[in-house]
């Protein structure tokens, strides 16, 4: 594992990121550093938690909205292999272990909101 110093909006940190794996991560960085920067220049909001929870929102959403994309067009080439493993991918469980890590990071969402109540 190495470790990565970043910045994410004027603030370090430090993130372990597996050999090989810098790039994307760096990119990650970028992303989410853009989507809270842009939050935090259009002057609404000023609490950086407030910031980060909806910087991941609209992350979150971009996803859903690729995803949505990619099941229309499967839809309409329903034939190809390529369309029926994304069809067969929206209808698979996740797994124990990304469903208990997707649950953790809710929790430490809501904690982060505890005074504005809950996210979900």
């Amino acid at each position: 594992m190495n470790q990565i110093e970043v910045q994410i909006l004027q603030q370090s940190y430090l993130l372990a990121c597996p050999e090989g794996h810098e790039a994307r991560l760096l990119e990650a960085v970028e992303r989410v550093d853009t989507a809270m920067t842009r939050i935090r220049d259009a002057g609404k909001v000023r609490a950086r938690e407030r910031i980060a929870v909806l910087a991941a929102l609209n992350l979150a959403f971009e996803i859903a909205d690729r995803k949505a994309a990619d099941l229309a067009a499967a839809t309409q080439q329903r034939d190809t292999p390529a369309a029926q493993a994304i069809i067969h991918a929206e209808d698979t469980p996740l797994p124990a272990a990304q469903e208990q890590r997707l649950q953790q990071l809710l929790l430490r969402l809501d904690e982060a909101l505890d005074e504005d109540g809950r996210l979900l």
